[in-house]
């Protein structure tokens, strides 16, 4: 299931991720698995930069803002959030799926369910560097707005097109969902999304959706793996 959300971040926020992303000692990239590794042509900030601390704080303070998110993904566990820039001889990232296991600071490891995608720079900004996802519908090729998120299965091929111009700026994050089936968290999503629709119609008292909010609920548990 391929989600975007738009204006996760607010604008203050955007343009301290901008300010910081522009101050950063850039290295480049390798968090990858065996296979990415020799398609994976991009800068990320290290992990001993300074700023990354407080930045990937500003990325988790609004992803817990979002309602639709939550929704989508139903989180679990997320990776602290990285930093790309895809500009000049580091401009792409070929066709590849990403690492089932991803280690955590405490030392336990997460397992990839969705990947997610923050886009820093405007579509203007730069050309080429589309995030291009298959799944069973075809191919889809994804260039948003700064500040908004798209979030897609771990499992599915996708590439990063060579950016021709321009500096492409994102946030990429790995998330284990608390429901690793992707089509039980499409189900959940789209009823979710069903439910909230009809309270602001008919309010939180209504009997009917009182029940249906309780059967979301116990699906939600009878599918959860954690």
């Amino acid at each position: 299931m391929l989600v975007t959300i738009d204006n996760v971040l607010q604008e203050d926020e955007l343009d301290a991720l901008r300010e910081g992303l522009r101050q950063a000692d850039w290295a480049t990239g390798v968090s990858a698995g065996p296979q990415a590794r020799t398609v994976k042509k991009n800068l990320q900030i290290p992990e001993g930069d300074p700023r990354l601390q407080d930045m990937r704080t500003t990325v988790m303070r609004a992803l817990n803002r979002s309602e639709t998110l939550l929704s989508a993904a139903l989180p679990f566990k997320i990776l602290p959030p990285n930093f790309n820039r895809y500009s000049g001889e580091t401009n792409r990232y070929g066709l590849h799926t990403d690492s089932t296991l991803r280690p955590l600071p405490d030392g336990s490891y997460l397992r990839t369910d969705i990947s997610a995608t923050l886009f820093l720079s405007d579509p203007d900004e730069y050309e080429g560097g589309e995030l291009t996802i298959e799944d069973i519908y075809g191919v889809h090729q994804i260039k948003l707005a700064a500040g908004s998120l798209v979030v897609y299965p771990s499992g599915s091929i996708h590439e990063v097109r060579p950016v021709t111009r321009g500096e492409r700026l994102a946030c990429y994050m790995f998330m284990q969902s608390l429901v690793k089936d992707t089509e039980q968290r499409r189900h959940l999503y789209e009823m979710d999304t069903a439910l909230r629709g009809l309270r602001g119609r008919h309010g939180e008292e209504d009997t009917d959706l009182v029940r249906l909010t309780g059967l979301y609920n116990n699906l939600l548990r009878r599918w959860s793996e954690c």
